[in-house]
């Protein structure tokens, strides 16, 4: 991989594995830089670890291309006055990578808690790169088709709304590096 973590500045220090489970140095710091991203910490850095035309699919939305997933990554810090990790466990180190996730969300305004227990599927491309993350909210995403019109509508909606940084200089002064 390219962008090695030193450079990234991932917050996530430790990466807890289920027993027999090994991560790759490259595997450590794209699920370092995605357990930041659920966290509500994104950056253009971190961002880099993914293909320009990935996809981030979870139950509110399935977003294609840089500008609709980064603008849902920026857009946790926008929605929620507190994201803390409860736990997490990477289950496999293949391709994709498996793992547990529970985040303890807070909405911004009206101060309503909401605990999410997600698996989050992590496809890796042949360069290490990030090409599709699946946040599957209690193993699970919407299969019928109104559902997915709404998901579609989101990426397209949240991107109009959230300010995703040009460069590191701004993404600096909003406070993501």
């Amino acid at each position: 991989m390219a962008t090695s973590a030193s450079n990234i500045n991932i917050e996530t220090k430790d990466v807890q594995t289920a027993p027999g489970v090994t991560l790759s140095d490259s595997q450590q710091t794209v699920v370092r830089s995605v357990l930041d991203l659920f966290a509500g910490r994104p950056s253009l850095r971190k961002l880099s670890l993914w293909r320009d035309d990935a996809t981030f699919v979870d139950p509110l939305t399935i977003a294609q291309g840089r500008g609709k997933y980064a603008a849902q990554w920026y857009g946790l810090k926008a929605a929620f006055s507190e994201i803390e990790r409860l736990e997490h466990q990477v289950k496999d180190a293949g391709n994709p990578i498996l793992m547990d996730l529970k985040t303890r969300y807070v909405v911004k305004g009206i101060g309503k808690e909401q605990i999410i227990q997600s698996e989050v599927v992590i496809h890796l491309d042949s360069e290490g790169k990030i090409e599709k993350l699946e946040d599957k909210w209690n193993g699970k995403l919407p299969e019928n088709a109104i559902a997915n019109a709404f998901r579609h509508l989101n990426a397209v909606s949240v991107p109009l709304l959230i300010k995703v940084p040009k460069d590191d200089e701004e993404d600096a002064k909003m406070g993501n590096l």
